[in-house]
């Protein structure tokens, strides 16, 4: 949920969705508008919204650091996220979470426990993270900016645009390169360079095991990092065994609480989305 929210509330940045007396509605209109244009286009069968429960997880407990240099939740946000339950609760979608995992790792867990019963599913995010879990069964979906294009991504197209084999060594790639998220990488590793040793040595493990074959100042620095790669290959593992069962009934797509929806709508002044709802 969390990643359609802030991409809602930061597409609207310059624009800001206002009502009346002044609540800032950005967020919540572009992450529920996202969301009614996929039941819409799509028409899924089942479907669930995960949310990050509590600051403390698995992550944070291997490293301190983990996501510290994150800039603070814009009040809007914060202000959003009632409604966007009160909106979910009102039609009918599930909400999950799971305290001491990250909503990836949830989502992880249900897409691999229904891919073993048959399902197709398609992870709502922008986050490149996802990429490690596309199978034939599992893909990313990444909306369009303000009803733009859909970008579909398979095992084809994650090996396309990491130049890589399998799907998995994207966790390598993270790892090598580090991310915004504090996972700290290689020193010296940018995207360019993680893209290289993975089409030479296949993983962080195969590249770290074989130094001797790097050169000068690079050499120096991805063994003196090698601790911290590692690190990171754990941190950038998304966990599919979370305690979390796969009921699909609970994901039946249901029919929204028309009433509850109208109420929401109204008090936060959206009257044209409510009509989009049918």
């Amino acid at each position: 949920a969390y990643a359609m929210i802030f991409r809602g509330y930061y597409a609207l940045i310059r624009n800001p969705r206002l009502t009346s007396k002044g609540f800032d509605t950005s967020a919540i209109f572009g992450f529920t508008n996202s969301l009614i244009e996929l039941i819409r286009r799509e028409k899924p069968t089942h479907l669930a919204v995960v949310f990050d429960v509590g600051k403390e997880n698995v992550r944070t407990a291997d490293f301190t650091e983990y996501k510290a240099n994150r800039s603070d939740t814009p009040e809007a946000i914060k202000n959003a996220v009632p409604y966007i339950h009160r909106i979910l609760e009102a039609m009918h979608i599930p909400i999950l979470g799971v305290e001491g995992y990250e909503a990836d790792d949830v989502i992880g867990t249900i897409a691999n426990k229904a891919e073993k019963e048959g399902y197709t599913t398609f992870m709502v995010t922008p986050d490149k993270d996802f990429a490690q879990l596309v199978t034939d069964k599992i893909k990313i979906y990444k909306p369009g900016l303000k009803g733009g294009d859909v970008e579909i991504l398979g095992v084809d197209e994650v090996k396309a645009k990491y130049e890589i084999e399998d799907p998995k060594q994207v966790i390598d790639f993270l790892a090598m390169m580090g991310d915004a998220d504090n996972i700290p990488g290689l020193e010296g590793v940018g995207e360019k360079t993680a893209m290289k040793f993975l089409k030479e040595f296949g993983s962080i493990e195969n590249l770290l095991a074989n130094t001797s074959q790097l050169k000068g100042k690079l050499k120096e620095k991805v063994e003196n990092s090698a601790e911290r790669g590692i690190l990171s290959k754990k941190l950038a593992t998304i966990i599919c065994d979370v305690p979390v069962e796969f009921h699909q009934e609970q994901y039946d797509l249901d029919i929204p609480d028309f009433e509850k929806v109208r109420e929401i709508f109204d008090e936060i002044e959206f009257r044209r989305l409510y009509e989009n709802l049918y």
